[in-house]
């Protein structure tokens, strides 16, 4: 860094005359970032990058209308009154400073609670107490450190740029200026003759260099952008050799006109860019239509119980929720729309929005928030607007649920490229030195064509385009995965782990019988109540047996994972789970499993439950068992076990009376060991093992069984597919590998031609781009054809 550059921003301060601390600045607003960074000792933003920073721009009065609270509640993501959350999309991102800088926005203001940055989108997620800092408050304070916000208020959203266009007029310009240089390349290519050599040929040439200006300077200033910084981090990316070959041509095709040594390759370098930027164009709309966020919101199969005007109650998927809408909400279900509380006490944990773990009590008549978490009971809630899938989306893949599951074959893509990209520069410099002494006027082709020919884009498109192809595929066969990484870990299992209730066994089809003491009216009237705020599969089951009696707006309600519910009602109390949980110390083992029953302390019988399993259990465990190892882990007790040893392989292990502890312990137990585990829960008292598990996958019927700890969401109608979907996430490594060995085919004859000075950069820039589409088809194509057969 020159001594006259700012210190903040890298412009030039020769003039500015401002210095503090020792360091030149270009303006007072870089001074100031730097004063704020040095008194909340946040100046290793510095040591990550030199000059990282933007200049403030002046922005007083700019904010004034983030005073007013209607276009304030349009813009927050989350307010409670206290805490506030925002997303907002800041388009100065754009280094490893930049990230450190606005994940640590907490050291800046104590008010700021957490902020995460997805550098892809280029948005910053702020979570802050509104109390003591206001939104307009904190977008100044952003603007002040370089980063100032890009808010719309044409349809008061935030985080939404206007439609990026950019690409489309750099292919245009390029398109353009291709065609004009390649007619006015015409006369020289077929020797015209005095005419146009004595009148023309100077300012057909000139007119060529003035098309070629706009073409290397806008058109594939990408290009130059993405390998300088490439450079800058030491890191050679795809570009560096793009860039090089685009600088090589532009500068001796100018050199040459300049000198009238030639006309230079004008010709060649338009059409470089033309058909490159045309790739890059064919690359995003493909990838566009293969969003897997686009059928990720198509299918997504949430489900919440909807209360008619009659009272009756059906299970609606949340997508089909309107405004003005009556739902329960039971214990442990996440509350997926804005809403107000009608009837019963709510317990509202926001942890899954905030990451904070406190509960908050609410009274009827207060407003609830989309991604709480009701904690005690059930509740009543009137809609105040339909649901927002990507809400859902958004939530599903909150940071505060990540886990560093490795990206194996991202990885390998991205050491492929680096190395291919090295060796291509090595190839092309040896080509380059060999052909001056052999042959001088072929060196600069030599060198240009293997440059672009060789480029590993194909190789860096193979992943992406083949796993967004198989979760488009898997998503519409009712098999719904969080994002590519799941396929990796999937093809790389070899233990699978199933919860018992509500998992292996079809609670639609469980029968039910009841031993003990006639309940009265109102202990069955407690009793539903108390049901109907569990989403438990057994809860459910019963829930549903129960003849209809008025529904209690209980005191209390508790749920204690892995024992049972208890609640109370005036002066009764009612307790439902296990023999021990009841207070019934006699009971003996049964071969089925069993619901016990106790108000006021005294125990009054018990319910068993006789399972149906699910539709092609045997099968898929026997087809499961020749290359997986399996067990069953259940909370229940050993009532199941002699029928699940007859209806199961051998050596399955089967482990009963397991508590949430214990299955996480165990899958960790068997990580230690080497395992990669496949844990299949109902997301209900699982969300440990299931956060645990290299992949976690829970059953969906028609409850709300949403758990941020899942990596996948399975449609229990297909569940004896589930080996299936496994063998379609090997498959698509398969196709990835075949896809690099297509590659480096392609390259290899490429370069051979290339080498030996048998092909034109321009026709070498035309095949390069058809390398990245064929790519694409191929693992498009393949993808559908392997996956043809799925059910």
């Amino acid at each position: 860094m020159s001594k006259d550059s700012c210190f903040h921003c890298g412009l030039d301060a020769s003039t500015s005359n401002i210095t503090f601390d020792g360091k030149p600045f270009c303006c007072n607003g870089c001074k100031t970032v730097y004063e704020i960074f040095s008194e909340n000792d946040l100046t290793c933003y510095y040591d990550l990058q030199q000059t990282p920073g933007a200049t403030p721009k002046d922005i007083e009065g700019k904010y004034n209308f983030l005073e007013n609270s209607k276009i304030i509640e349009q813009l927050l993501e989350f307010n409670d009154g206290e805490t506030q959350i925002i997303t907002l999309y800041i388009p100065h991102i754009h280094c490893s400073s930049c990230i450190w800088i606005l994940e640590n926005l907490n050291k800046l203001h104590p008010s700021i609670n957490a902020s995460t940055v997805n550098f892809g989108k280029k948005t910053v997620r702020v979570t802050f107490n509104s109390t003591t800092l206001t939104l307009k408050n904190l977008v100044e304070l952003l603007s002040r450190i370089g980063y100032e916000p890009f808010i719309s208020l044409d349809d008061y959203s935030v985080g939404k740029k206007h439609i990026d266009r950019s690409l489309i007029y750099k292919l245009g310009i390029a398109g353009f200026a291709f065609g004009n240089v390649m007619f006015l390349s015409f006369p020289e290519y077929f020797q015209v003759g005095e005419f146009w050599l004595e009148q023309f040929k100077p300012m057909f040439r000139w007119l060529m260099f003035a098309f070629s200006v706009p073409v290397v300077f806008y058109s594939s200033q990408d290009y130059f952008i993405s390998a300088f910084k490439g450079l800058r981090s030491n890191i050679l990316n795809i570009d560096v050799p793009i860039a090089l070959g685009v600088t090589v041509l532009f500068i001796r095709s100018t050199i040459e006109i300049i000198l009238d040594l030639g006309s230079g390759f004008f010709d060649s370098l338009t059409g470089l860019i033309f058909f490159l930027l045309l790739g890059k164009f064919f690359q995003q709309k493909t990838y566009s239509f293969l969003s897997f966020e686009r059928d990720y919101k198509s299918y997504f199969p949430i489900g919440i119980t909807k209360i008619n005007h009659d009272g009756s109650e059906e299970s609606i998927q949340v997508y089909d929720i309107e405004k003005g809408d009556r739902l329960l909400i039971r214990n442990e279900e996440l509350i997926p729309v804005d809403c107000i509380l009608i009837k019963g006490k709510a317990k509202i944990d926001y942890s899954f929005v905030t990451g904070e773990s406190k509960t908050v009590s609410k009274q009827s008549g207060d407003k609830l928030f989309a991604g709480g978490k009701q904690l005690e009971g059930s509740i009543e809630v009137d809609v105040l607007k339909s649901v927002e899938q990507s809400y859902l989306t958004q939530l599903w893949s909150n940071d505060v649920f990540k886990k560093d599951k490795s990206l194996a074959f991202t990885n390998i893509t991205n050491q492929i490229s680096k190395r291919f990209t090295i060796s291509i520069l090595i190839i092309a410099f040896i080509a380059t030195t060999y052909w001056l002494f052999a042959d001088s006027s072929k060196a600069l082709n030599v060198f240009t064509s293997v440059l672009i020919i060789a480029c590993p884009c194909a190789l860096a498109l193979a992943a992406p385009f083949t796993f967004g192809n198989v979760l488009r595929i898997l998503g519409k066969k009712k098999f719904y995965l969080k994002n590519a990484s799941v396929i990796e870990q999937l093809a790389k299992i070899n233990t699978i782990i199933f919860d018992k209730t509500g998992t292996i066994t079809a609670n639609k089809e469980t029968s039910i019988s009841y031993e003990g003491l006639k309940l009265s009216n109102h202990e069955e009237s407690l009793l539903k109540s108390t049901l109907r705020g569990s989403n438990h599969p057994l809860s459910r089951s019963l829930y549903k047996l129960l003849d209809e009696h008025d529904i209690l707006t209980l005191d209390t309600y508790q749920e204690h994972l892995g024992q049972g519910i208890e609640a109370k009602y005036n002066n009764q109390n009612i307790k439902i789970g296990s023999a021990p949980f009841v207070g019934n110390t006699s009971e003996v083992s049964t071969l089925n499993t069993t619901v016990h029953v106790s108000t006021n302390n005294q125990y009054k019988g018990k319910f068993t439950f006789y399972n149906a399993y699910r539709k092609g259990l045997s099968h898929l465990f026997n087809t499961l068992k020749k290359e997986y190892d399996l067990a069953i882990l259940s909370g229940d007790n050993e009532g199941e076990k002699e029928n699940l040893t007859k209806l199961l392989p051998t050596k399955t292990k089967l482990l009963f009376n397991q508590k949430p502890e214990d299955k996480l312990e165990y899958i960790k137990y068997h990580q230690t060991e080497g395992a990669q585990v496949l844990m299949i829960g109902d997301g209900l008292n699982d969300a440990g093992a299931l956060a645990q598990s290299n992949v976690g996958v829970v059953i969906s019927e028609n409850v709300n069984v949403f758990s941020p700890a899942c990596d996948a969401i399975l449609d229990a109608s297909k569940f004896n597919q589930l080996y299936n979907y496994i063998k379609t996430s090997k498959t698509a490594i398969t196709v990835i590998k075949w896809s690099f060995v297509l590659s480096f085919i392609y390259n290899i004859i490429g370069l051979y031609f290339a080498v030996t000075g048998q092909l034109s950069p321009v026709v070498a820039a035309i095949l390069m781009p058809l390398s990245s589409i064929s790519i694409v088809a191929f693992t498009t194509i393949t993808t559908n054809i392997l996956c043809r057969n799925l059910e």
